[in-house]
């Protein structure tokens, strides 16, 4: 039987086992997060409020925030109520960007970017795990991106879903079916997590065991 095969034992797969162990022994030390999400309100109150207890949630575990600069929208919610609750929050946003009909006024440590590229490597430096509030493609299109990334070993940082008012069910339902129709190895599925709620979702970030990429980028003081 190949290991990964759907016939495979999972007690009798060394890298299902591996991560068992992880989980037992090991628990994340998690620092700092950066946090997607979308620049508008939407139209659901729990987006707005969900935002906001995600950022007192940091505070209140005494981790940093990272996001996309500026105060609009769920991403300025959160870094709102991270710094009110004396997290560190880093804004990183392209100069394109910078007008404050566009972005509002900065929150913390500002970090001006020549691009869109540049902004979202250094977000991705940054971080020790990722948060993906709700939002629209330019969420979406951050958090498949780090999913990727875990999935091809370029880093092995936790990816969570903040699931307000079930917004994520229908992207993990097409997860589901990609992996159901073989475009998605099954174990890829356990690169991300989902919670409804911010306390929830940083105690599946922190207890997260890695899952090996299909390649090896990182050195080994970066695995």
């Amino acid at each position: 039987v190949l290991l990964g095969s759907p016939s495979a034992s999972p007690e009798r797969d060394p890298v299902a086992l591996a991560r068992s162990f992880w989980r037992i022994i090991m628990t994340r030390n998690i620092k700092r997060i950066t946090v997607f999400g979308g620049s508008s309100e939407g139209k659901v109150a729990s987006f707005m409020k969900e935002a906001s207890a995600l950022g007192e949630e940091f505070a209140r575990r005494g981790i940093d925030l990272v996001y996309g600069g500026g105060s609009v929208g769920l991403m300025g919610a959160a870094a709102r109520a991270a710094a009110a609750g004396g997290s560190k929050v880093t804004g990183i946003i392209p100069r394109a960007l910078m007008p404050r009909e566009l972005s509002g006024d900065g929150i913390g440590e500002v970090i001006v970017t020549e691009s869109m590229h540049d902004r979202k490597s250094l977000m991705s430096d940054l971080a020790d795990a990722y948060v993906a509030l709700p939002g629209g493609f330019g969420t979406l299109e951050e958090l498949l991106e780090a999913i990727t990334w875990a999935q091809l070993g370029i880093h092995n940082k936790p990816v969570g879903l903040l699931n307000v008012n079930h917004f994520y069910d229908p992207l993990v339902a097409m997860i589901d079916h990609a992996i159901s129709v073989g475009f998605i190895q099954p174990k890829f599925r356990d690169v991300f997590v989902v919670a409804d709620t911010p306390a929830a979702l940083v105690d599946k970030l922190m207890a997260h065991a890695p899952v090996p990429g299909v390649t090896t980028w990182l050195s080994p003081t970066q695995a």
